[in-house]
């Protein structure tokens, strides 16, 4: 098979008379038969040998193809290829940096090696992480140490020259480092466990399509962006890189947990009870997202107040039931009922038209979205609403003053223990529960790296010469948003340049 008319285009083809593949192999994966490091060729291979390389080849083609989407760069294996190859090490207590008793040494380990090495050797306990956390090396050209023996022989002890800015396949070497790594990381996760991954911009985009393909886009929980550095840095031609990634996946996200942080009196401070209510509340967003999964739940309400019509903000619908609606509107004092009040307000549904009806004041007719009838039902409904005032207000209301659009009452007695994760960290609003998602965490939330060697300072002293420690505040974060009471925790630090955030482990478990 060939292209005569794209000369330039290298492509793969098969020649009749030999039957033998030549040029680069499908998707980038590389073959006994295209390596230049090769020992062996297919034509020396036994015919069982062949059949296992290609059912290892199409399998793995399947795996990463299985979304439509497939990275290609120059190298690229199966992880397992490698993982296999990897010897596990016997290993030794050092009981003069053990402390504490001898219960709590059991639960609480420090593992210093080779961090793929490791995993092999913990290979037993696959399956019985909850959470890890892995700061790998940004591949900065200062932090990046590769061997290219590790293509075939990934226990040879030589860690490589430091992979230098300039250098043409710096990215390529980096995802061959990082494949079987994040693979080995998958294995070792309970069904419902949590990866966070700590990067930078420089790989960012090459980790998030790595993690995707590996742990499936489904999987993934959110990319948070926290805040390194007080003030902007001129480490970059064009935007400041003042903050770093935490990339946050799932094993399977339908058996993952995140857990809440702690509460705090200046969250619950928020809470008040202006009205004479039972309990403290206060006012919430009466929408909320996927207006368009939710088409029933998009129509007009009209105040009791004012007579004003109120639909969901563009994109939003309602978040409570219709029912529970009407029956709050009707708590201040009048009659609603459901009318279609042309408003072009309708959809179709399986070929049929489906009009969609507001809740207006009992009374009151409406033309083309427009009040025809009902001044006097709207004046009554004034009367009576303002002398709801004075008494606890149901839970759907109109502002301070029942000028506004519709709120909804949110209770502090229903609001879980904890807080969840917000847009933006130092401004938040705890109490909405949203997804995950991309999410952004301020330097006081999130500790910042400075805090980071300052606390590495403490431990080991001035000199380590660590530059991207991650302070312990941001560990902290990452574990309480991840894991429950009694989990089995992971801390992967990096391989070559041997940085030990793990020398905070006494914050955490692995077991």
């Amino acid at each position: 098979m060939r292209y005569p008319n794209n000369t330039k285009r290298k492509i793969e083809y098969y020649t009749h008379r030999e039957n033998k593949r030549v040029n680069n192999p499908p998707h980038g994966f590389v073959t006994l038969d295209t390596d230049r490091d090769a020992d062996v060729g297919y034509e020396q291979l036994p015919r069982s040998a062949l059949i296992r390389l290609l059912q290892e080849h199409d399998a793995a083609l399947l795996d990463a193809g299985r979304d439509g989407i497939v990275m290609n760069y120059t190298g690229r294996t199966a992880p397992w290829q490698i993982i296999r190859l990897v010897k596990p090490k016997l290993s030794r207590i050092l009981k003069k940096f053990s402390v504490g008793e001898e219960k709590a040494q059991s639960e609480n380990e420090i593992w210093d090696g080779e961090n793929l090495s490791a995993m092999v050797t913990l290979y037993k306990h696959r399956g019985q992480v909850d959470l890890i956390i892995t700061d790998p090396p940004y591949n900065t050209g200062e932090d990046f140490r590769y061997n290219d023996k590790w293509d075939r022989n990934p226990n040879d002890p030589d860690l490589g020259e430091l992979v230098p800015k300039d250098d043409g396949s710096r990215h390529s070497k980096w995802l061959r480092f990082m494949t079987p790594r994040v693979r080995m990381i998958r294995e070792m996760l309970k069904p419902g466990g949590v990866i966070a991954v700590c990067i930078d911009h420089r790989e960012l985009f090459r980790l998030g399509m790595l993690m995707d393909e590996i742990f499936r886009e489904e999987n993934r929980l959110g990319v948070i962006n926290w805040q390194k550095s007080y003030a902007p840095r001129n480490d970059n031609k064009g935007v400041s890189t003042a903050t770093e990634y935490v990339l946050v996946y799932a094993k399977d996200q339908s058996r993952s947990k995140t857990s809440l942080t702690e509460r705090t009196e200046s969250m619950d401070s928020k809470y008040k009870n202006i009205d004479g209510d039972s309990d403290e509340w206060r006012s919430g967003d009466a929408s909320g997202p996927n207006a368009a999964t939710h088409r029933k739940m998009v129509y007009a309400i009209q105040s009791p107040f004012t007579g004003t019509l109120y639909y969901p903000p563009e994109g939003r619908c309602w978040t409570n039931d219709k029912q529970s609606m009407k029956q709050w509107l009707k708590a201040w004092g009048s009659e609603y009922d459901e009318q279609w009040i042309e408003d072009g307000n309708e959809f179709d549904e399986k070929g049929t038209s489906v009009r969609v009806k507001a809740l207006v004041l009992k009374g009151t007719q409406f033309v083309k979205g427009e009040m025809g009838e009902g001044r006097k039902a709207v004046a009554a409904a004034r009367r009576v609403a303002h002398q709801k005032m004075k008494e606890p207000w149901p839970p759907l209301f109109f502002g301070l003053t029942g000028e506004t659009g519709p709120q909804t009452k949110r209770y502090l007695k229903d609001v879980k223990k904890g807080k969840v994760p917000m847009t933006y960290w130092a401004d938040e609003d705890y109490e909405t529960p949203l997804k995950i998602d991309s999410q952004s965490w301020d330097h006081a939330e999130s500790g910042h790296s400075q805090a980071g060697i300052n606390e590495l300072d403490a431990i080991v002293g001035r000199g380590h010469e660590f530059k991207t420690v991650k302070p312990l505040r941001l560990i902290k974060k990452s574990l309480h948003r991840s894991h429950r009471e009694s989990e089995g925790k992971l801390e992967v630090g990096r391989r070559a340049d041997r940085d030990y955030p793990e020398l905070r482990g006494r914050e955490w478990r692995y077991r």
